[in-house]
């Protein structure tokens, strides 16, 4: 069923910005990231960037992602033993994938037009 208190919020929302950031796979780097990042407030450790690499790989095994649920529940598994959704949101305080997905460079799934999926607006 549609919800039409998303459509509507949907027309106010900024267009996103995130495939901007992707020409290719192969142009992004370590220091794309950190300067992001940086302007961003984030300090990148080497947790973020193996979230960041672990994003970076998923896209180049699956494709673009058909949602963004599909995306969390994967890097959900991949940190299980640190403490999956916790540990990622820790990491990443606007979002996991919303972040994480701009952080790497690559285009946001689709679902993370609505602010209360993906980030903690």
């Amino acid at each position: 069923m549609l919800d039409i208190n998303k459509l509507v919020m949907a027309e106010t929302l900024a267009p996103c910005d995130a495939d901007a950031y992707l020409n290719d796979l192969d142009t992004w780097n370590e220091d794309m990231a950190l300067s992001l990042a940086e302007a961003e407030g984030i300090e990148l450790s080497e947790e973020h960037l193996d979230v960041i690499c672990t994003l970076r790989d998923h896209y180049a095994e699956c494709g673009p992602a058909n949602n963004a649920r599909s995306v969390l529940r994967a890097l959900e598994e991949v940190y299980r033993d640190q403490g999956g959704r916790k540990y990622l949101y820790r990491l990443f305080p606007r979002g996991p994938i919303t972040q994480g997905c701009r952080l790497a460079g690559l285009p946001t799934p689709a679902g993370n037009a609505d602010p209360s999926f993906g980030s903690v607006h």
